[in-house]
């Protein structure tokens, strides 16, 4: 029974319950909380797979009548029956699976992305124009990481790491104000303090690892507005809600790289209309406490039983 809790926990996070998120209208008011609430719900979605698979195999290892573990294929079958046995087998290889194609895909992102971005840079660093501002007063220590291209086409974007970059070009600074710039360029320094490229590659990697029967369509592209709407949010402190949408219809067909961040796109729309509505401190209240409750009431109700009767097998 706890295999089978943890199992249908582990569907219900990767499935149902980011659909119903991702349609919801309430984390664009409260965007930080909504980051924290998809978080919990990910990183409890992938303990529940794990816990599935322990529990099993601590089914399938369970004392026999003689206080010694069924290790032997003949008399675990002998225990459950051929169907419980098999359908045993198949989850624990299942959540496996899933575990070996998360760490893979975890890996193998982090090093293509990086290496992306790494060629990108150093492309950037040679043909950038340094000597000459993006913006007439902007602060030396921020500019040493700002890069001008001599591009007539409106990009703006970032390239986080340890070397990041952010890049604009020509026909951005032509297209907007000054004011304008600052605030593509403060949410682009958000994207870089925040990391929100950590939070998207760790999405991609669970969404790469459960089967796409199983796991939501949705979850990825709902983080990644939350991720610009939480820029944005940085970029109003320091200009304005009016100067910031100004900013992005200039830039609203402006492009990136693989593994940048940009500051246009197709989110445009409703990320203006959300610069209109205020923060809810209440519903930001409420998604804390649903995210905790994501990750504490399924380990106090079904974690903390299956480890009391682990340790009571190990110590028999």
């Amino acid at each position: 029974m706890i295999a089978v809790a943890f199992g249908l926990l582990c569907l219900l996070l990767v499935g149902p319950v980011p659909d119903w998120l991702s349609r919801a209208q309430w984390p664009m008011r409260a965007p930080r909380a909504a980051m924290a609430l998809w978080q919990a719900i990910a990183l409890a979605a992938i303990l529940s797979a794990f816990s599935a698979g322990l529990a099993i195999a601590a089914n399938l290892l369970r004392p026999d009548g003689d206080a010694g573990a069924t290790a032997s294929i003949p008399v675990q079958i002998e225990r459950l029956g051929w169907p419980l046995w098999l359908l045993s087998v198949a989850a624990f290889a299942a959540t496996v699976l899933v575990g070996a194609r998360l760490a893979f895909t975890t890996v193998g992102l982090a090093v293509r992305t990086r290496s992306r971005r790494a060629a990108h840079r150093r492309v950037v660093d040679l043909i950038a124009t340094v000597d000459e501002p993006v913006v007439a007063d902007y602060h030396p220590l921020r500019a040493q990481y700002v890069r001008r291209l001599a591009v007539d086409r409106p990009l703006a974007y970032c390239l986080p790491g340890r070397n990041r970059r952010v890049v604009v070009t020509d026909g951005t600074v032509a297209r907007l104000s000054d004011d304008e710039l600052r605030a593509v360029l403060a949410h682009e320094r958000a994207h870089l303090r925040a990391r929100h490229d950590l939070v998207l590659e760790a999405f991609i990697a669970l969404q790469a690892a459960f089967p796409r029967f199983v796991r939501s369509k949705s979850a990825l592209g709902s983080v990644e507005l939350l991720a610009e709407t939480l820029a944005d949010d940085q970029a109003v402190r320091s200009t304005s809600p009016t100067t910031l949408a100004r900013a992005l219809v200039a830039v609203s067909d402006a492009g990136a790289p693989e593994g940048a961040l940009a500051v246009g796109g197709s989110m445009t729309l409703a990320r203006i209309n959300r610069l209109a509505a205020p923060n809810s401190v209440r519903v930001a209240v409420a998604a804390y406490a649903a995210a905790a409750a994501v990750l504490v009431v399924p380990t106090l109700a079904v974690a903390i039983p299956w480890l009391r009767e682990l340790s009571r097998l190990v110590s028999g």
